[in-house]
């Protein structure tokens, strides 16, 4: 092992050191003629990088793409993947990874025996040539299944190849899977995944499936216990399955902690960390807290308000802020006249702006406010009142909306500076049907339509403006949707 430098660590794929059995390829490779102290020292130990084990695929199988799967892991990357696993802490390698045990006992000499490489069938030994050692050997074997517990499938068998290809036929068609992970991959089921998503595990991060069953269950019931839904977890593992690799003590606890010091209250936990798994694979001190600091220091965000904008925008922990922040204040500062207050009035009530695109998100909307007939400061009160504006549709909402602001309820475009949520309201479930009720009841004036009836909610609409029972304008908003929805389908039809 004097060969080997370890001069740098690479935390997203971390060395995974373990132990081979004397029948595996890569022991065998290096037997050839050398001594035994040599194979004794080769033995010891393996450098294999968790990113690239070809001997887990099949080379001739297919994926579920019909494309031909590489037994290393392609270059390309999710949309999720812009997460990035980079941590500094030592936890990533201080993991409780599966064993790799020896199937067998070593064998005793004998002439009689010989042990076959992989992939080919071992002699028949005849029952007149057993010996003693060979009963002997036969009794630790039983003691050895009973002790290897990763050895089960939960159904109380010892897993083989082939009867791991009868549990999981697809999956086995895909991975060639080593039957020690049959009672991980039989627990996992518990929690709605199946063999396509243990593909996608596989592929996104194969070292996941190697996890002790024990050590998974650990993990994931510390984080069922501070408040993840038992329904989050599948979605959870498949976009960040290291989370199996994340021990309680040294990582999970350390990360549920900082969110709880950002003033974050504990039924909020579980929401944030089933939303963003990644941060798990962000160190505290190195990444999570200088994100703080920045939001703090160079945004702008009051110490008292940053577990508010964390709650309303988890990723914003995962994000490069520097640069997500200056780009969209120079933007908004230059295309608009933004001051910074502003923006960062923004920002606290809406952090989500801090991802979306500029030319994608911004442009689009702040050019239709301004086909409408709104000037550059009208849309900055706008936008500074109801940021979530960046987030609406243009063509499912934005232009609809603004159609019957102007067609049917008869107002200027100017209204929306002193009533910019209207924006925000359901123009099927509150728009409509209230100017419609009133209509019908006749409660209009002649002019344009109050915005500020659109304001309360149902039992104050019907107080103070319809004068009348919450049901019965309930059954007219029903009667409506129906009505809509009818009209919608013949003219689909």
């Amino acid at each position: 092992m004097a060969g080997f430098s370890f001069s740098c660590f690479c935390f997203i794929n971390p060395p995974i050191l373990f132990t081979l059995p004397s029948e595996s390829p890569l022991f065998l490779l290096g037997s050839g003629k050398d001594s035994p102290a040599t194979r004794r020292r080769a033995r010891k130990l393996v450098v294999s990088h968790a990113h690239s084990n070809p001997k887990i695929i099949n080379p001739k199988k297919k994926s579920r793409y019909g494309q031909t799967l590489s037994p290393y892991d392609s270059d390309e990357e999710e949309e999720l993947d812009d997460e990035s696993d980079d941590d500094d802490d030592d936890w990533l390698l201080n993991d409780d990874f599966a064993e790799v045990t020896e199937y067998e006992k070593k064998k005793p000499k004998s002439q009689k025996q010989t042990i076959a490489k992989k992939g080919v069938k071992k002699e028949a030994v005849k029952s007149w040539e057993t010996d003693e050692d060979d009963l002997d050997n036969a009794s630790d074997k039983k003691k050895k299944v009973e002790k290897d517990s990763w050895r089960l499938d939960g159904r109380g068998k010892v897993s083989t190849r082939k009867h791991v290809a009868k549990l999981y036929p697809r999956l086995s068609e895909e991975i060639d899977i080593d039957p020690k992970w049959v009672p991980l991959l039989d627990y996992l089921s518990t929690f709605g995944l199946k063999e396509s998503h243990f593909v996608q595990m596989y592929e996104r991060h194969m070292p996941s499936l190697q996890i002790n069953v024990l050590s998974a269950q650990e993990r994931l019931d510390y984080l069922l216990s501070v408040g993840v839904k038992h329904r989050d977890i599948k979605r959870m593992l498949l976009r960040q399955p290291q989370i199996l690799q994340y021990t309680v003590e040294n990582n999970l606890k350390a990360h549920i902690s900082f969110l709880m010091g950002l003033g974050i209250p504990n039924s909020k936990i579980g929401q944030i960390v089933a939303v963003t798994p990644s941060l798990f694979s962000y160190s505290v001190e190195n990444s999570l807290r200088p994100t703080i600091r920045y939001l703090i220091e160079e945004v702008g965000i009051n110490e008292n308000d940053v577990g508010k904008v964390v709650q309303l925008s988890p990723q914003i922990l995962v994000q490069r802020l520097d640069i997500t922040w200056n780009t969209r204040y120079m933007f908004l500062s230059k295309e608009l006249g933004a001051p910074r207050d502003s923006v960062v009035k923004m920002v606290k009530r809406h952090p989500q702006i801090l991802h979306y695109s500029i030319d994608d998100g911004f442009l689009p909307r702040i050019n239709f406010l301004r086909s409408i007939g709104m000037c550059n400061s009208d849309i900055l009160k706008v936008l500074t009142s109801l940021t979530q504006v960046l987030s609406l549709s243009l063509e499912d909402n934005l232009k609809p909306k603004y159609m019957y602001l102007v067609n049917e309820l008869k107002n200027e475009v100017h209204i929306l500076t002193k009533y910019p949520m209207y924006l925000s309201l359901s123009l099927d479930q509150r728009i409509r049907p209230r100017h419609r009720f009133l209509v019908e009841l006749k409660k209009v004036r002649k002019g344009p339509f109050p915005l500020s009836s659109l304001v309360p909610n149902d039992e104050s609409f019907c107080q103070q403006w319809a004068g009348t029972s919450v049901d019965k304008y309930l059954a007219f908003r029903q009667r409506l949707l129906l009505k809509d929805f009818a009209n919608k389908y013949e003219k689909r039809g």
